[in-house]
């Protein structure tokens, strides 16, 4: 296809409304814009944002960014990561700490599923994400939240 073989569809092409032509047209005399006030005048108008003289609602919100206190940051380890530790091991924040799988605990260890697992692991950890747990259990391990 090229651009000259291009057909309009029908209602893709709509054609402008010339205000002021009579009043059959439906957009006669006023032209659509009402008897008088300041939107019926030529530049008139309001500005954008503009709530008749109350506080604009881009002026009453805060212009910062905003942090929750009470988040909760988890540290993440993908199933991938497990695959370093000996069968039958016991693996928990602290170990994960040390072999430096996380550099730090934050709020807790949430383990993810990505990747796959083949080792049979004793999982505990914070938080799990469900394919994460499957896996786990699929492989002959264990979960448990602390």
């Amino acid at each position: 296809m090229k651009l000259h073989e291009l057909k309009a569809v029908k209602g893709t092409r709509k054609e402008r409304n010339r205000v002021g032509r009579g009043m059959s047209s439906g957009n006669g005399k006023t032209s659509g814009r009402g008897h008088k006030g300041q939107k019926a005048r030529a530049g008139g108008g309001v500005r954008p944002g503009f709530e008749g003289g109350q506080m604009p609602l881009f002026q009453r919100l805060p212009k910062r960014g905003f942090t929750n206190i009470h988040r909760k940051e988890y540290a993440v380890v993908n199933l991938e990561a497990l695959n370093r530790f000996e069968d039958g091991t016991e693996v928990t924040p602290e170990l994960l700490l040390e072999t430096g799988v996380v550099s730090k605990l934050e709020s807790g260890v949430k383990i993810l599923g990505k990747g796959n697992i083949v080792k049979k692991l004793n999982v505990k950890a914070h938080k799990f994400s469900a394919s994460a747990k499957e896996a786990i259990e699929a492989a002959g391990g264990q979960t448990e939240v602390i």
